[in-house]
């Protein structure tokens, strides 16, 4: 990167104050207080705080949410593959379609819909084929979700781009959002670049290798940072 493309805020703690600690305790009212929310999230934050400026900003125009997960991987991998390529509000739509067709949501229950009733909720041939694979993987105990917690990053990620239609990103998504992984950099989510390019460099392109400098200092809580910058663009907290 050369001299030009120095992001106009990098990390700097004498320039800003740690912004206040976030509580893993207050939630908003709803459904959303039965989820899970990370134990670092406080330490992140103030982590964060002294050494990006950037996010210094950020984080306080967010006081009390965070990264928060439904604590179901079932769910939260149908809910990453229906959100694959298409704008959070369209997914949102797309999920309480689908949502309403299983009661009971469980991967049998997913194999007994037919297609043309995933079809009309508005999925694709192509992302019904997808979740149907992803219903067939945890049906068989192919997927054994209780491994996860001993298996790194990288290990569970090639674990789940062996089944269709689950990519690098959805993968990182399913650490980030069900396993509450705190050092998650989805350098191929749309979002990520758009909100670093605009809080880091006015808004002109920015390459991965940008990006991957902007977030040098956020180790070892990426996934913290990514949320945060996400916000930047979109303050309605997305769950998977």
């Amino acid at each position: 990167m050369g001299a030009t493309r120095v992001p106009k805020a990098v990390a700097a703690a004498a320039l800003c104050p740690v912004a206040p600690a976030v509580s893993d305790t207050v939630l908003p009212p709803g459904p959303v207080a039965a989820c899970r929310v990370p134990p670092y999230w406080a330490d992140a934050c103030a982590h964060l705080s002294e050494r990006d400026r950037v996010l210094c900003k950020l984080i306080p125009q967010t006081p009390h949410a965070g990264l928060q997960s439904h604590g179901d991987p079932f769910v939260t991998l149908v809910r990453s593959v229906i959100g694959q390529q298409i704008s959070v509000l369209a997914a949102q739509a797309v999920w309480l379609r689908f949502a309403k067709l299983l009661p009971q949501f469980e991967p049998a229950a997913l194999l007994r819909l037919r297609v043309d009733e995933m079809r009309a909720a508005g999925l694709s041939a192509r992302k019904v084929e997808y979740l149907v694979d992803l219903a067939l993987h945890f049906d068989s105990g192919q997927l054994r979700p209780e491994d996860w917690q001993h298996m790194d990053d990288e290990a569970i990620v090639k674990q789940l781009v062996a089944i269709r239609g689950i990519g690098r990103w959805t993968a990182e998504m399913f650490l980030i959002f069900h396993l509450l992984r705190p050092n998650v950099l989805p350098l191929d989510d749309v979002g990520l670049i758009r909100g670093i390019s605009q809080s880091y460099f006015s808004g002109e392109p920015v390459s991965r290798s940008d990006a991957r400098e902007v977030a040098a200092p956020w180790g070892p809580y990426c996934s913290v940072a990514t949320w945060y910058i996400w916000r930047s663009l979109d303050p309605l907290p997305v769950a998977y």
